[in-house]
């Protein structure tokens, strides 16, 4: 969005003196504080976010939409912590599952002749599998297909597979990259307010683990991406300080790919209480991330857990990337739920949904390469 435009914009709207303010910074590429992050949640509109974001993700990106082409191995819902909000850990023997090194080769070996780019892992935490379990499994991978790249494992699970293995952190991350691990996701960081993570995951790792985890990783090459958990009983303060955490360290690293706003689904969990968020909230949740996170240089909208169609709207609210084809290959989000209870897409899918926005589509690889078409 050309400057003086979004400026029309925000000028026409009449909005009041420290939105303006806010506004301005936001034109000028000035960072925005703590106190500027809640105010927008708490009094700015739909058509201001947008404006503001938009300016953002085209200044960052232009109107360049980015997928990848990716399948998911999900190893065990079985799970050593009992989250709340969890709809996906096994919650007894009867309903528990785990698929073995020859399971999730066979998966592996089932893409070996399909251009897929990627391969994601995450599961439960397992009580009896610890680091080499996994790394080895990530060098059978590589074996098949020494092409792809290896997203795995959230920091909650590197935390018990890694102590489990006698390691330090640092020790750990290092030997699962001579396994071969290319990079990590950003699952596990919930909200990072300690007073929250007691009420909805109170066995889990914490935030200052989640944070040192990716820091020794970025440390040592290995690049990551970050999200959060909103929708559930954190507060708008609560959402701002998780993300200016984030940007204090993507400052002092420089090296996470993309954040992820997840939604929480209420779907066969503790929490079925709680109302998921609007639409209307969904999008302004993506559109300040864009404007706070001024360090990052992508924001991704989770197609599988908020649908196609609300997936294409905050292409329009800051969002530059949709991840990718999926192939049905996570249940994460469906048992919580989703709108998609089979997530796949091909890449025609995807381009004909992000050309539709008005946008560019362009395949990535996971570190946002640009792939050749063919």
């Amino acid at each position: 969005m050309n400057i003086e435009v979004a400026k029309q914009i925000i000028k026409k709207g009449n909005y009041d003196n420290d939105l303006q303010n806010i506004a301005e910074k936001i034109f000028n590429k000035e960072r925005i504080t703590f106190e500027d992050g809640v105010l927008l949640y708490e009094k700015a509109g739909l058509s201001f976010l947008s404006s503001l974001a938009n300016f953002v993700r085209e200044s960052k990106n232009y109107d360049f939409t980015y997928y990848n082409r990716n399948f998911h191995i999900e190893p065990t819902n079985i799970c050593i912590y009992k989250c709340r909000f969890c709809s996906y850990s096994a919650k007894d023997k009867a309903s528990s599952w785990e698929l073995n090194a020859d399971d999730i080769i066979a998966k592996v070996n089932a893409y070996k002749e399909i251009p897929v780019t990627e391969v994601h892992i995450v599961g439960g935490v397992h009580p009896d599998r610890d680091l080499h379990y996994y790394g080895e499994i990530i060098k059978s991978i590589k074996a098949i297909r020494p092409d792809i790249h290896v997203k795995a494992f959230t920091a909650v699970e590197l935390d018990f597979m890694i102590k489990k293995a006698g390691y330090s952190v640092e020790e750990g991350l290092a030997k699962l990259k001579e396994y071969g691990l290319d990079s990590i996701p950003g699952g596990g960081a919930e909200i990072f307010n300690e007073n929250i993570r007691t009420q909805i995951c109170h066995q889990k790792s914490n935030s200052n683990v989640w944070l040192k985890i990716h820091e020794a990783a970025h440390k040592l090459g290995i690049p990551s991406n970050a999200t959060m958990l909103y929708g559930h009983i954190e507060t708008y303060a609560d959402r701002v300080d998780h993300l200016l955490k984030l940007r204090d360290l993507q400052d002092k690293t420089g090296m996470f790919n993309a954040f992820i706003p997840l939604k929480f689904k209420n779907k066969n969990n503790e929490f079925s209480e709680i109302k998921e968020t609007s639409l209307i909230e969904d999008l302004k949740n993506y559109a300040i991330c864009r404007i706070f996170l001024d360090n990052f240089a992508h924001i991704k909208a989770y197609w599988p857990m908020i649908g196609k169609e609300t997936a294409q709207l905050s292409l329009s609210f800051g969002v530059d990337d949709l991840d990718g084809t999926i192939d049905d290959s996570t249940k994460i989000y469906s048992l919580a739920g989703a709108e998609d209870q089979t997530p796949s897409m091909n890449t025609d899918d995807i381009k004909k949904l992000i050309i539709d926005a008005k946008r560019i589509p362009i395949e990535r690889d996971s570190i946002y390469n640009v792939v050749p078409e063919n």
